[in-house]
Order: structure tokens, then sequence, then C-alpha cells
């Protein structure tokens, strides 16, 4: 590899790092800062939190059009990431549940640009140096799991839990600064997302993926907000929630690396419903109030659900769908799929969190995700269906 892509793939890796310290570093352990330093109740806390999958689904489009207009994407991600950053220390200066609600929003309209704009400077830089993808993402997940883990230990320190929103802070201004420096790729062709999402929705098949997406991988990154008022409740402490999230996360790095030879032998839908079952019998155990200890050691079921329905997802939305809607496949797949999924999972586990308890809440993502896993036998019908057709 010659030098200066060898550089430019560091630049991409380091972004990446410091991108998902600075996430991990505030939103596991933001709903508990919100319960145990602010206060607030469990429909407060469900609503901030949700904010940003309800961002990320009107606003990644939107930045997606101004990364294409301008043909600057390193501009609008350096940007964005920066004002991200500033607008995340308004937690610092509130203590009244509207104007949090406020500093959320501020926070998730710029932060819902960065990983749609980055990823799509990497991956159309990596295809033309012929580098693997997941070798580049591979350091957001360890980003995103030692920041938990470091972050847990310090707001139990004298620093106390106002660390989280600092970290976030230089993370996300040192990263936009970095992104100045990524490949001067320019934007991709603009999308027809009206033409594209016309075609898309006369897809039964993508259609059904949605619906499994939506409830199997929405618990899983709800899962972020409420994971650390589950150790807490369980009898953990912050560097507890920092241990667990850091266990959880790491999981996932081997199943992403043995997921295309599972695809290839057991089949795509196959891994997805194995993603959901691995997903719902954790949800389930969660329910039944197990023991700190049992607690860290189930959290790498983590790695069987997600490290496995990310790539499985991604390339059955690939394959089912016309080579010349796939982009758009996969901003629908992302916005409404995750976003819509993770807000409908966080908005409700609030309500369920001040009604029942927090053990509730994982029994109502495990029959979400006991109703993905239906679907997904529902496609696998369909497809053979459709092959004995022929």
């Amino acid at each position: 590899m010659e030098r200066n892509v060898r550089n430019q793939i560091f630049t991409l890796q380091g972004f990446y790092l410091l991108t998902f310290f600075g996430v991990g570093s505030l939103y596991p352990l933001l709903s508990v800062y919100l319960s145990e330093s602010v206060g607030l109740n469990g429909y407060q806390i469900g609503t901030i939190m949700s904010v940003g999958p309800i961002m990320m689904i009107f606003f990644q489009p939107i930045w997606g059009m101004v990364s294409d207009t301008t043909n600057k994407p390193t501009v609008v991600l350096g940007l964005t990431s920066l004002v991200a950053g500033i607008f995340a220390l308004g937690y610092l200066f509130m203590d009244v549940y509207y104007g949090l609600l406020v500093v959320a929003i501020l926070v998730a309209i710029f932060q819902s640009a960065i990983i749609p704009v980055s990823d799509s400077i990497s991956l159309k830089y990596i295809s033309k140096v012929r580098y693997n993808y997941g070798n580049i993402r591979l350091f957001g997940s360890l980003g995103f799991g030692i920041a938990v883990f470091i972050m847990g230990r310090l707001s139990e320190g004298f620093i106390g839990p106002t660390i989280i929103f600092y970290s976030f802070f230089i993370c996300l201004v040192l990263s936009g600064f970095l992104s100045f420096r990524f490949p001067k790729e320019r934007a991709a062709a603009k999308l027809d997302l009206k033409a594209g999402m016309k075609e898309l929705f006369t897809m039964k098949k993508f259609l059904i993926f949605l619906a499994v997406t939506f409830l199997v991988f929405g618990p899983n990154l709800a899962n972020n907000v409420y994971f650390g008022l589950f150790v807490e409740d369980s009898g953990g402490t912050y560097a507890g929630i920092g241990l667990a999230f850091l266990i959880a996360v790491l999981s996932e790095v081997p199943f992403m690396r043995i997921a295309g030879g599972w695809i290839d032998k057991f089949g795509l839908l196959t891994v997805a419903a194995l993603a959901g079952a691995a997903s719902m019998i954790r949800w389930l155990f969660y329910f039944t109030e197990p023991s700190l200890w049992l607690v860290y050691s189930s959290a790498v079921m983590q790695g069987l659900a997600i490290g496995l329905f990310i790539p499985a997802g991604l390339r059955y939305i690939k394959e089912i769908t016309p080579a010349h809607i796939t982009a758009t496949a996969v901003t629908v797949y992302s916005a409404i799929g995750n976003g819509l999924g993770n807000w409908f999972s966080t908005f409700v586990g609030g309500f369920i969190y001040e009604t029942y308890s927090i053990y509730t809440v994982y029994l109502f993502f495990a029959v979400l995700s006991l109703l993905g896993i239906f679907l997904c036998f529902v496609l696998m019908k369909e497809e053979k269906k459709n092959a004995l057709a022929y």
C-alpha cells in the first residue's frame, strides 16, 4: 500500500475512532445522568433519548442534499461535527426538561449528518483503492466500547458524570478538524428519492424486511439508552455500566468477521432470524432480573445479534433491489428501518419504564423481536414459493 493511501486510511480510522468514542461517551450514560443527576422521570428520559432517531429520519436526506448540492462533503462533515460537539455543552447549563429537550434536538440535527456523510466518503474511497471497509468501521466499535468503559470509571471519580459532555465535545471537535484531511471525494450522484421510493414501496419483500429491521434492530439500538439503567437497577455502578458496554460492543467484532461465511453457508434470512432469536433470548433473560455477574456474562449476546444482523441486513437489501435503486433502498432502510424502529422502541420504552419497570421494557423488546423472527420466516416462505414458481 503506497504511503498516501496508508495515510488516508489512518485518517479515516482515526475519524471513526474519535467520533464513536464521543458517541460512546455520551449516549449510554446520558439516560443515567438524566435520571440520577437531573431527576427526570421515565417519560421525559424516553422522549429526550428518542429525539436522535427522529431527527435522523428527517435530516439525513436533507444533509445528503446539502452535500450533493455543494459538492463539498468534507466541509459539510467537518462543520456538522464541530457544531454538534458545541451544542452538546448545552447539557451542562440546563437542568429542566424542556431546556434539555431543546439541547437534544439541536445536537441530533447536526449529528445526523456525521455517519451517512462519512460512510459515503469512506465507501467511495475504499472502492477506489480496494480496501476493506470493515477494517475502518471496526475502529468505531472499538472507540464506542472503550469510551463507555473509561467514562463509566471517570464518572464515579472526582470528575463526576458531567465528564461525558466534555468528552463528546472534545472528540467531535477533533474529528471535525480531522475530516478536513479526508480524501477529496466528490459527493455521490443525487438520488431521485421520490421515484426510487415509489418503486421500492411496490416491492413486497423490501417492505417486509423493513418491518423485520424495525422489530429486531430497533430494540437493539434502543438498548443503548436503557442498558445503563438496567445495569444500575441490577446493582451496577457507572464503572459497571462501562464494563458491560465494553463486553457487549467488543463482542460484535468476531461475529462481524464470520458473518460473511455464515451467510454463504446458511442464507441471509436464516442469519437474520438467528440474530433476532439471539436478541429475543437476551431480552427475555433480562426480564427475569438476573444477577449482575450474569448480566456481564450475557452481554456477549450482543455480538451474535448485532454482529450478524448488520451485514446480513445490508446484503439482503442489496440483493432484493434493482441496481438502479440500491442506493435509495439503503437510504430508506437506514432512515425508516433503523431510525423509526429506534425511536419507537426508545419512546415506548420510556413509558413502560415509568409505568412498570426497566425489566418490563426488556419484555417489550422481546415481543418485538419475536414478531421480527416471525416475519423472517414469512420471507423465507415467500422466497421458497418464488423459487418453486421458476
